[in-house]
């Protein structure tokens, strides 16, 4: 396969993906992919699937049938040792952050590191230091621990330690969640700098209406068992579709599209 294919490949392919708990069918024949450098939203009502989709993607859970591909890669059936040298390409920012309460940020940020290089413990913490400035924290807040930090300042913590190994690809799970707007703007901002500046992939899974228009470049829409919907915001909005009209078309809505028209 030549470079040029390669480039061109969506960097996550998922095909015919069935995920079921017992006798609770979450994904029926589901396919969707993601280009290089997009940055992707999962979306749906309570129930659609969108974390499950994504704990498919990452590893964390083992579908019923299907194949997924990441970074060119099939997971579903993946050996130990090629799932702990995939994970070295992407990053994933948990919702709560899920740092390490007992570690200082910058240790939090060098765990990944410690985990995957044999980089010197000097070499780690200057990394780790320059990552934590990348996520538009000062230099000072690697000392602290995340006690010690704002719902927003914990947030790009766990997007420092996210990006500690340079990501190709970058996983969200409701990144702007408990955030006030001022916070949660600024976050999107950051997001979409990041994708600029370093070339990233970005998929996350949020609620927040705001980010959906001013950070994304597609949004996946899921229900009934499928993806129904997946374009720019602008055409998903004006969708057919029942479920994605009702989604997007009461009060937070279209004040979220006013205040995307107003930029």
């Amino acid at each position: 396969m030549n470079a040029t294919v390669d480039a061109e490949a969506p960097v996550i392919a998922v095909r015919g993906l069935r995920t079921q708990f017992g006798v609770e069918v979450i994904h029926e024949a589901l396919d969707f992919e993601v280009r290089r450098g997009e940055i992707i939203a999962l979306v749906g009502g309570s129930g659609s699937g969108k974390t499950t989709l994504l704990r498919a993607i990452i590893m964390l859970l083992k579908p019923t049938a299907g194949s997924i591909k990441l970074l060119g890669q099939e997971v579903i059936g993946i050996s130990d040792r090629a799932a702990f040298q995939l994970r070295r390409r992407f990053g994933m920012l948990f919702q709560q952050g899920a740092l390490f309460s007992s570690l200082t940020v910058r240790e939090n940020v060098a765990v990944p590191l410690r985990e995957h290089t044999r980089l010197s413990a000097r070499r780690i913490a200057e990394i780790a230091d320059l990552k934590i400035v990348l996520a538009g924290l000062p230099v000072d807040a690697g000392s602290k621990l995340p006690r010690e930090l704002s719902g927003g300042m914990l947030k790009r913590a766990a997007l420092a330690r996210a990006l500690a190994l340079d990501p190709a690809l970058l996983f969200l799970d409701e990144p702007t969640a408990g955030l006030d707007p001022v916070s949660a703007g600024a976050f999107d901002q950051l997001v979409v700098q990041l994708k600029e500046s370093l070339g990233l992939t970005v998929v996350m899974v949020t609620h927040d209406l705001d980010t959906l228009w001013q950070a994304t470049d597609r949004v996946a829409f899921l229900g009934e068992k499928q993806l129904i919907g997946y374009a720019p915001m602008r055409e998903l909005t004006v969708a057919e579709h029942p479920l994605i009209r009702a989604y997007f078309g009461g009060p937070r809505g279209r004040a979220a599209q006013e205040q995307a028209d107003a930029k």
